[in-house]
C-alpha cells in the first residue's frame, strides 16, 4: 500500500479551531490499518468480521466508502454547497456489497486511494471551514472540526471488527478516555441511568454515569473491556456488575 501523508510542521500551533490532534490521530490509525489489511490474504479477507453478515471485506470497503462520505462533509463545509455523506443509505449498502467481491489487490488499493483523499481534505480546509456546520451521517448537526474524530472512531472500531489481531486494548493511550466519552453519550435518553467505573491504561480510575445525573447500579472493568461491552463488541463477560441491556450501538 503507498498511503504517505505529507507531514505536518508540528512545532507551529495549528489555528484556532483545526483539530491538530485528531487529524494527525487519524494517520496513526491508518497506519495501523494498513499494516493489519497487509497481513490478509484472499481467504482471510473473505472469512466472517465481527459483525454478523460482514465479511473482512466488507468491513473493509465500509472503511474506504465511510471515508469518501466524510470527504463529502468537508467539501460541504469548506464549500458551503451542500454535500450529504451518502446519497442514501441503500446505496451506501450495496456500494459495501459490490466492493466487498473484489480481489483484495483492488480493494487494498481502494481502501489507499480513498484514505488519501480524507488526507488530502484536512489538509486543504481553511481553518474558518473547521467552523462550519454539516449533517453527520447519522442526521445530527455537527462542526466540521469533529469530522476527523468521527473517521478516528470508525477506524478503531473497525480495526476491532476485523477480529485480525487488534483489540480495544491497542487504542493509543491518549485516546482512551475520549473514546469511553464517546461511548457514553451514545446511549443518552436510550437507557436508564448507570455508573461505569473504568481501570485506565495509565493506572488511574474514572467514572461515569451513563444517561444520567445519578445512579443505583454500576458496571466496572479496564478501559479495553468496557469499551468492548458499549459498543456491543462483547457481551460484557470481562464487566463487573449487573450489566443493563444496551440498545444497538449508533
Amino acid at each position: 500500500m503507498t498511503y504517505t501523508p505529507s507531514t505536518q510542521d508540528t512545532s507551529v500551533p495549528a489555528p484556532r479551531g483545526v483539530p491538530e490532534r485528531h487529524i494527525n490521530a487519524v494517520r496513526q490509525a491508518t497506519d495501523v490499518l494498513y499494516e493489519t489489511v497487509e497481513e490478509l490474504d484472499e481467504t482471510a479477507v473473505r472469512g466472517a468480521s465481527l459483525l454478523p453478515g460482514w465479511s473482512r471485506g466488507h468491513v473493509i470497503t465500509h472503511l474506504a466508502r465511510n471515508a469518501d462520505a466524510l470527504v463529502n462533509l468537508l467539501t460541504w463545509a469548506r464549500t458551503g454547497v451542500e454535500h450529504q455523506a451518502y446519497t442514501s443509505r441503500t446505496d451506501r449498502d450495496a456500494d459495501i456489497e459490490e466492493g466487498s467481491r473484489r480481489s483484495l489487490q483492488v480493494i487494498r488499493a481502494d481502501l489507499d486511494s480513498a484514505c488519501l483523499r480524507f488526507d488530502a481534505a484536512c489538509r486543504e480546509m481553511p481553518a474558518h471551514a473547521w467552523r462550519s456546520e454539516v449533517s453527520a451521517p447519522k442526521g445530527q448537526v455537527i462542526p466540521a472540526s469533529t469530522v476527523p474524530l468521527l473517521r478516528l472512531r470508525e477506524i478503531w472500531i473497525h480495526l476491532v471488527d476485523l477480529d485480525a489481531g487488534v483489540g480495544f486494548e491497542d487504542l493509543p493511550e491518549e485516546l482512551v478516555e475520549e473514546f469511553l466519552d464517546d461511548a457514553v453519550q451514545q446511549f443518552e435518553g436510550r437507557v436508564e441511568p448507570f455508573g461505569v467505573e473504568v481501570a485506565l491504561p495509565g493506572g488511574g480510575q474514572r467514572r461515569w454515569v451513563v444517561n444520567g445525573p445519578a445512579s443505583r447500579s454500576s458496571v466496572s472493568g479496564s478501559a479495553s473491556a468496557v469499551l468492548g461491552w458499549l459498543t456491543g463488541r462483547t457481551n460484557g463477560a470481562d464487566v463487573r456488575g449487573e450489566l443493563p441491556e444496551l440498545p444497538d450501538w449508533v
